[in-house]
């Protein structure tokens, strides 16, 4: 039986598999308890990471609009 890596499960678990390597992960994790329980943690991980979002803080957003004025002054001024 092959072994697989964490990122070949990754890959499939994307669908960025090659057709062949896909029939032999598939064929395999219908014969291996240890890597479907691999997969589904994988999958798991996956979905949480997906539910996770995500919001600068307002001082970076701060910080980055008043480089920007900043900026556009300096443009303008020696336009």
């Amino acid at each position: 039986m092959p072994s697989f890596t964490t990122e070949e499960l990754l890959l499939f678990l994307y669908k960025e598999t090659s057709p062949e390597q896909t029939a032999a992960i598939t064929a395999a994790l219908s014969s291996d308890w240890s890597l479907r329980e691999k997969l589904s943690l994988l999958s798991s991980t996956q979905q949480h990471l997906n539910e996770i979002s995500y919001s600068p803080r307002q001082q970076s957003v701060d910080f980055i609009l008043n480089y920007a004025e900043k900026t556009v002054e300096e443009w303008t001024e020696s336009a």
